[in-house]
C-alpha cells in the first residue's frame, strides 16, 4: 500500500482541497494519506480561522488518515523553511509520494528549476541581485531569468519547487507529483465552485460561502473565527512596551527602527503593514515578522533540528500505519505537550486561552 504525502495549512479547507485529496485516491486507490499541516498561525503570518483541532477534524472527515504538525517555528518562516521542516518530517514518516498542486502542472520543469537552484552559480547570482536592495523573492524569480526560467512567480510552483530542491538536499525517496491547480491562489473573487482559500477569507464576514466548502466543513465556519486583525491591540501593545524589537524572528537590517516609528500612526493592522512596506520588504514578509514579535518568537530560540513528531489525529488506517512504523522513526511521536513544544503552548496562549487544555491534554482527534 503507497503512502502518500500532503503539505498544506486548510485555511480554510474548501472544494479544491477536497478535489485534491479525491485526485489522490483516483491516483492511488488503497493508499494512506499522511497529513503534514500548520497549526493556528500560517506561512503567510495570519491566523488560521478555524484552529488546527478543528482542521484535524476535518481533514479526517475528508479522506486523510493521519494528521501531523508542522511546529510554528518553521509554519511562519519563507517558503524556504516551511518546506525543509514539512518535508523532513514526511521523510520521516516514510511517505512514498508527495502530491501537491501546481499552476504549471511540468514536474520536470520544476524538477530542473530545484536543480539549478542546489548550484553555486544560482546562490551567487541571488547575492548579486540582494546587494541591489531587491526584495528576496523577487531576486530568487530574477535569478531563475539568468538561467532561461521566465516568470516563475506562482505561488504554488514556487512552494513545489521548494518541496522538490529539500528532497534532493536530504536525498529523499520520497518521488513528488503535481497535480493542476486553476485558480488564482492569491485571488480575493469568490469564483465558480472551486475558489481560493484567500478568497473565502475575504468574503466570509459578509458573504454565505456554502457552496465553496464540503457539507461537511460549513458548521465549522458557523463556530468561533479567528483573524490576525483582532490580534492587532495585543501587537501594538509588544511593539510599545519591547526596547529589543531586533531580538525577534526575521527583524533585520534596521527594520525595527521603521517599526517603532510607524506604529504610532497606524490604527490598524492592515495600516501597520502598509506603513512599513518597502522595496525590501514585501507584505508577507513583514506579517510574519509581525506574527514573530506578537508570539514572542525570538532568533535565539530558533534551530532547525526536529526533535519530535506531533500527532493531531487519526484513523484507523492512519493508527495501523502509525504503529506499524514507529520502531524505524528515530525521533519520538507525541500525542500531547512536551517541554519542546514550548512555542507551540506560548502561540496557542496567544491564539485562544481557551485551547490551552487541548494543547496540553493533546486531545487526538479520532475517526
Amino acid at each position: 500500500m503507497d503512502t502518500i504525502g500532503i503539505i498544506c495549512e486548510y485555511n480554510p479547507f474548501h472544494n479544491g482541497h477536497l478535489y485534491h485529496i479525491n485526485k489522490i485516491k483516483e491516483m492511488f486507490p488503497e493508499s494512506n494519506i499522511i497529513l503534514v499541516m500548520s497549526g493556528n498561525f500560517t506561512q503567510r503570518g495570519d491566523a488560521s480561522i478555524i484552529n488546527k483541532w478543528d482542521k484535524t477534524e476535518i481533514a479526517l472527515k475528508n479522506n486523510i488518515d493521519l494528521v501531523v504538525e508542522l511546529p510554528f517555528k518553521f509554519t511562519c518562516q519563507s517558503a524556504d523553511l516551511f518546506a525543509y521542516g514539512a518535508v523532513n518530517i514526511l521523510n520521516y514518516l516514510k511517505v512514498d509520494y508527495l502530491v501537491f498542486g501546481s499552476e504549471s502542472n511540468d514536474i520536470d520543469m520544476l524538477n530542473n528549476i530545484a536543480d539549478i537552484q542546489l548550484t553555486n552559480e544560482y546562490d551567487l547570482k541571488v547575492k548579486e541581485l540582494t546587494k541591489k536592495g531587491i526584495n528576496y523573492a523577487t531576486c530568487l524569480s530574477k535569478a531563475l531569468e539568468y538561467f532561461g526560467y521566465k516568470d516563475i512567480n506562482s505561488p504554488n510552483d514556487i512552494l513545489g519547487i521548494s518541496y522538490i530542491r529539500e528532497l534532493k538536499r536530504i536525498n529523499s525517496n520520497i518521488k513528488p507529483i503535481t497535480i493542476k491547480r486553476d485558480n488564482d491562489y492569491n485571488s480575493k473573487i469568490l469564483t465558480n465552485n472551486i475558489t481560493s482559500s484567500t478568497s473565502i477569507r475575504e468574503n466570509i464576514k459578509n458573504t454565505d460561502i456554502k457552496e465553496y466548502v464540503p457539507d461537511n466543513v460549513y458548521p465549522y465556519l458557523k463556530n468561533k473565527l479567528y483573524f490576525i486583525e483582532d490580534y492587532f491591540p495585543l501587537l501594538k501593545y509588544k511593539i510599545l512596551s519591547d526596547d529589543n524589537l531586533d531580538q525577534y524572528i526575521g527583524v533585520d537590517e534596521g527594520i525595527d527602527n521603521k517599526i517603532k516609528k510607524v506604529i504610532y500612526e497606524s490604527n490598524t493592522y492592515e495600516e501597520l503593514i502598509m506603513n512599513i512596506k518597502s522595496k525590501r520588504y514585501t507584505y508577507s514578509k513583514i506579517k510574519r515578522i509581525l506574527l514573530s514579535i506578537l508570539i514572542g518568537f525570538y532568533k535565539k530560540d530558533f534551530n532547525k533540528e526536529i526533535n519530535y513528531i506531533r500527532v493531531l489525529g487519526f484513523n484507523k488506517n492512519g493508527r495501523k500505519y502509525l504503529n506499524k512504523i514507529k520502531k524505524e522513526i528515530k525521533i519520538p511521536i507525541y500525542t500531547n505537550y512536551k517541554k519542546e513544544m514550548n512555542l507551540e503552548l506560548k502561540a496557542t496562549s496567544i491564539y485562544d486561552s481557551e485551547l490551552i487544555k487541548k494543547e496540553i491534554n493533546g486531545l487526538i482527534k479520532t475517526i
